[in-house]
């Protein structure tokens, strides 16, 4: 079955179905991490419905966004939803593996690329059913290192690579972009609320950046009564709803 929700009342549609990885927050908060500017190039690897696609096209819709997926339900879903609102001609889904971009693309094509991967090496978590949720959750289809090489090719000299991952793969993240010259440069810690362990890190290497990492102040999901913070409804684009 597949679901259409609305951003916010005048916003994009996104959609998701039964069968694929469900949408939760890590998108969202990982869309308010790249520095958008008008008419950037963005490439998202593992882009599943395009969901991170159209979060950064309601923040800039100037953008022209690429999507990576190699899965076909979920390629069919992400070119019907840009064409349900319009974006056709700048929100492209390819259904391909990540690891064959150099084929498909020239090296340096895109100004940020953008990742929600799989947080878990195959072998460790509890693997969900089916084998498409299963690739979403663990690296049993591309490694993280597979990943990370992918994304410094496609980087224009300059560029960023923005991705979300789990707190405890950090030495792994920091080790492999500095392996593929893209240096580490903003790291920020996701909390659900100010009192617990981050559950969720948002970082961002430059290709060919000089060294130097700045470590940004938390993001806090919910307050102690266990609403959510301005923060999370400026993510989500609440703040703009009447």
């Amino acid at each position: 079955m597949e679901h259409w929700e609305t951003l916010r009342p005048d916003g994009y549609r996104f959609v998701w179905a039964d069968g694929l990885f469900r949408p939760g927050t890590d998108s969202f908060v990982l869309s308010s991490l790249p520095r958008l500017k008008r008419g950037m190039r963005v490439c998202d690897l593992g882009s599943g419905t395009g969901l991170l696609g159209v979060l950064l096209l309601q923040r800039e819709p100037s953008l022209s966004v690429t999507g990576l997926e190699q899965t076909p339900y979920a390629v069919e879903l992400a070119e019907r939803c840009a064409a349900v609102n319009g974006l056709s001609d700048r929100l492209k889904s390819h259904c391909m593996d990540l690891r064959d971009a150099p084929a498909q693309f020239a090296a340096g094509s895109f100004d940020i690329v953008v990742s929600n991967p799989p947080y878990y090496p195959e072998g460790r978590g509890a693997p969900p059913p089916g084998n498409v949720r299963r690739a979403a959750r663990h690296e049993s289809a591309c490694a993280l290192p597979e990943l990370v090489r992918a994304a410094a090719y496609l980087l224009r000299w300059g560029g960023a690579f923005c991705l979300a991952h789990k707190p405890e793969r950090l030495t792994d993240l920091l080790c492999l972009l500095r392996e593929a010259r893209c240096e580490p440069k903003r790291l920020r810690f996701v909390h659900g609320t100010a009192d617990t362990a981050p559950s969720l890190v948002l970082l961002e290497g430059r290709r060919g950046g000089n060294p130097g990492l700045s470590v940004e102040r938390p993001l806090v999901l919910r307050r102690p009564d266990g609403s959510p913070t301005p923060e999370l409804n400026a993510i989500y684009f609440r703040d703009t709803e009447s």
